[in-house]
């Protein structure tokens, strides 16, 4: 047999067993729910959950977190883009339902998956890299997280907005103590605490989102992004600002809460959540009715969780913020309102809770205070 043959052969092999390698990982990538990509200048991140509308897992939080760590300190890579598949969602929350059993009997993931995912988060509002989220479809509870603390978050006319967790015994983690407290008024502290959902335009008017820009032009946006020679953040923020203004989708329309701000600052400031609902209650209009109503189907747990949360989260850095919401989601975990609500809204979907305690006035500060307190050795550090 000629040296020739025998280097073919070997070639042969070799892109064999390279082409099985490469099968694998990218296998291993499909079956951990994302995708990771070099593409021109960008890392990008593709969530491909979509039968679960993306929803986030321990596999694609162990998958992102070491990438996107890897990209931030390396030289061929300018921007981190992360996305979701199908059209439908970015990411419409947490793995919650798996978070649920391995809390119902003590296994490790109730502790491991939360303190996984804040460090994710963390390492999102720290990354040095401009991170680009294009939110797009469903972006609840661990979307949010993904996203909301990133340089760049991009809205389309198909973003739905949400921080649902109140309505589920659980309360607005991910950050949510950092990012809500800092947007206008008490607008934050709204969100928080009633869940309402934001559309479109509304989540870059309401200060969630940086840009609007229309679905239609995303991949373009895209295409642009990835083809940008060693781009500082300037230069991102300039493209993201050229596609904003093409995009005139909805912006004849007004904030959904515009009328609704100046209410909003005065019925959510009080010093409690009884306060609020009080002040809902002898205001009367159709507004506050609403949110009153809201309120009530609640966990009355989560609202007082929630309210200190917010009220601590103002003053603290997002490293501090996500160590508090570490214990809050640890207290979570060791109560029943969690449980109830996942059986209520996700598993039985009777909508029909039954809080324990059932009311705000039953819900003690000692309980809420003991929510907060360290974890000695097994609070999250960075």
């Amino acid at each position: 047999m000629s040296l020739t043959v025998l280097t073919s052969a070997y070639r042969l092999r070799t892109l064999c067993r390279l082409q099985r390698i490469q099968g694998h990982m990218m296998s291993s990538q499909v079956d951990s729910g994302v995708l990771l990509e070099k593409v021109g200048c960008a890392g990008v991140i593709t969530l491909n959950r979509p039968k679960a509308l993306n929803a986030l897992n321990m596999p694609m939080v162990q998958h992102i977190y070491p990438q996107l760590k890897k990209w931030e300190s390396d030289n061929e890579t300018d921007i981190v883009i992360i996305r979701g598949a199908g059209g439908k969602a970015f990411c419409a929350g947490g793995d919650i339902r798996a978070v649920t059993e391995a809390g119902k009997v003590g296994a490790p993931l109730a502790e491991d998956f939360f303190r996984e995912e804040y460090t994710l988060n963390h390492a999102i509002g720290t990354c040095r890299k401009p991170y680009i989220a294009l939110i797009g479809g469903i972006t609840m509870g661990g979307g949010v997280g993904l996203s909301v603390h990133g340089r760049f978050r991009v809205a389309t006319e198909k973003t739905l907005f949400a921080m649902p967790e109140t309505a589920i015994g659980l309360f607005p983690d991910v950050g949510g103590g950092y990012f809500l407290p800092r947007l206008q008024g008490q607008l934050g502290l709204f969100l928080a605490l009633t869940g309402f959902r934001l559309k479109g335009r509304d989540v870059q008017r309401a200060g969630v989102a940086t840009h609007f820009v229309e679905s239609e032009k995303i991949p373009e946006l895209e295409k642009e992004l990835v083809d940008l020679k060693s781009p500082s953040a300037e230069d991102v923020s300039r493209v993201l600002d050229s596609y904003q203004n093409q995009s005139a989708l909805g912006a004849d329309k007004p904030f959904v809460l515009e009328q609704h701000m100046s209410d909003i600052d005065r019925l959510f400031s009080s010093s409690s959540v009884e306060g609020i609902v009080q002040n809902l209650k002898a205001d009367g209009s159709e507004f506050a009715n609403t949110q009153a109503k809201t309120l009530s189907r609640m966990s009355p747990t989560s609202l007082k969780i929630t309210y200190r949360q917010l009220q601590a989260g103002a003053a603290l850095s997002l490293q501090d913020v996500l160590v508090m919401e570490y214990r809050l989601s640890q207290a979570c975990m060791r109560g029943s309102d969690f449980y109830e609500g996942v059986r209520s809204v996700l598993i039985d979907k009777d909508q029909n809770p039954k809080w324990n305690p059932s009311t705000l006035e039953e819900v003690s500060e000692e309980s809420v205070e003991q929510c907060f307190s360290s974890l000695g050795e097994k609070d999250l550090t960075f």
